[in-house]
């Protein structure tokens, strides 16, 4: 073994001699312009020199080979597309219950009769002969639908006689009809505001709201909900001594009965600041119109304000006149503007015929039958003292709202468990009381952080006995999950 490894071992120290000689060498050591190289610096060169030839060469590519069919069939079968939608979260999912029957105040869920305070009918209107009459009437003449937008032929005589209805019950100039409730608001929106514009917003808009305020890509300003000194407070920090603010177009942007509340907007105070700040105001009345003020002609009637001082209007007409659609009410410059720049009207089939005749006849029933609002504001009153001493919750809404909006008194400090357990009241209310309630539910679009609660909509269609049944429920249901 010895003799084997020892040639070996005196060849390796001969090479190693030589490399050092090398390293030793005077060229190893040479001075080039002054500059003396030692042996390392022309091997690290070299390396260098090695790397950026590597990677100046193109890479390898192994040659193309067709797949064989068995294995495309495994690719395929081994492969997962990306959903469409994310999967909806366990609780997410709404199970909700099922209308056999007109939404009156009295209707027929799951096969079982109920008393309904889950719709907006708060005129009572659902049902109303004269109301059936008029669609009848209007589905014979013109059909079901207009199959055409208002500017492409499906302008009907019956839409200008109610915009024309609307503009002069209101005391507007004019006014506009829009296909879909929801919708307007957010059409409007971004019909005036623009990039570059400030909007001045309550925190407690709803949704539909919300959309028309990111529609407008406007910069948006919120302010605490119904809180007049947080408005004016954000109002003189955004004009106060800024020359810029004074040439773009502002906007306060208010509900008259904000839907996730139940609170009235103090128009009194809001026209006053709008005025002292020179800011144009959204008012958005789908709760307030027909319900607020001794006509029900709305916020500005009810506060005794000129209703020019608005300089915008709009309205759902699917709550008190009991129909569908919606309107925009205001100067004639206002309402002209929308019908070329407005995407809701300009682009959506207009108003079937049918439903314009109805929010006509509505109309025409709130003016003929002025006590239908002194029954709605009786019956809101006698619900408010029956449920004053309700456990564990509390109202929060306005005494003169339709909406009566019940919160936690203790709320748990977490949203989705506090909708749990209001849902477990509702719930329960229904299948053991009969009584038809809704909890406020919100969708991951809502940026709403008021707290949720329980809507319950009062009708001039029910009975006092209607009331101490949902309320003499309310309170024994309550008692027992919270």
């Amino acid at each position: 073994m010895m003799e084997m490894v020892l040639p070996v071992a005196n060849a390796t120290a001969a090479a190693l001699a030589r490399v050092s000689a090398v390293f030793n060498a005077p060229l190893a050591r040479a001075v080039v312009f002054g500059i003396h190289i030692d042996g390392h610096l022309v091997v690290e060169g070299l390396l260098i020199a090695a790397i950026l030839f590597q990677l100046s060469r193109k890479s390898y590519k192994p040659p193309k080979k067709p797949l064989t069919e068995r294995e495309v069939d495994e690719l395929c079968d081994d492969w997962q597309p990306e959903p469409l939608c994310p999967p909806i979260k366990e609780g997410a999912r709404i199970d909700m219950p099922t209308l056999e029957s007109a939404a009156g105040p009295h209707t027929t869920v799951d096969g079982k009769e109920v008393v309904n305070f889950a719709s907006a009918n708060y005129l009572g209107l659902i049902g109303n002969e004269k109301i059936i009459d008029s669609c009848v009437g209007s589905v014979e003449k013109y059909g079901v639908g207009s199959c055409g937008p208002r500017g492409f032929y499906g302008t009907i005589d019956v839409h200008l006689d109610c915009e024309s209805k609307i503009a002069n019950f209101l005391g507007t100039q004019d006014s506009i009809l829009y296909s879909y409730g929801i919708s307007t608001i957010f059409s409007v929106i971004p019909a005036f505001c623009k990039k570059g514009d400030i909007i001045v917003a309550d925190e407690g808009v709803h949704w539909a709201v919300q959309n028309g305020l990111q529609l407008s890509r406007s910069t948006v300003v919120y302010f605490k909900h119904n809180d007049m000194a947080s408005l004016a407070s954000i109002l003189e920090k955004l004009t106060h001594g800024n020359k810029h603010t004074e040439k773009i177009r502002r906007y306060i942007v208010v509900e008259a009965i904000y839907q996730n509340s139940g609170q009235i907007a103090p128009l009194d105070e809001i026209v006053r600041l709008k005025e002292k700040y020179r800011f144009r105001v959204i008012l958005e009345e789908s709760h307030s119109f027909g319900v607020l003020g001794k006509s029900g002609r709305g916020l500005a009637e009810h506060y005794g304000v000129p209703v020019e001082k608005i300089d915008i209007i709009t309205a759902g007409m699917g709550n008190a006149l009991a129909t569908d659609g919606g309107f925009c009410t205001g100067s004639v410059r206002v309402v002209d503007h929308q019908r070329l720049s407005s995407s809701g009207y300009v682009f959506s089939a207009s108003l079937p015929p049918y439903l314009a005749s109805a929010a006509m006849s509505a109309v025409n029933h709130l003016e003929e039958n002025p006590s239908v609002l002194a029954n709605l504001r009786s019956n809101i009153a006698l619900l408010h003292k029956e449920l004053s001493d309700i456990p564990g919750l509390e109202i929060a809404s306005n005494i003169l709202s339709p909406i009566v909006f019940l919160k936690l008194k203790t709320p748990t400090g977490s949203a989705v468990a506090d909708l749990e357990l209001l849902e477990i009241i509702a719930e329960k209310v229904l299948m053991e009381d009969s009584v038809f309630i809704a909890a406020t539910k919100r969708s991951s679009l809502d940026k709403c952080r008021l707290p949720v609660g329980i809507r319950l909509f009062v009708s001039a269609g029910h009975t006092e006995s209607d009331i101490f049944k949902v309320s003499a429920s309310l309170k024994r249901v309550a008692a027992s999950v919270v």
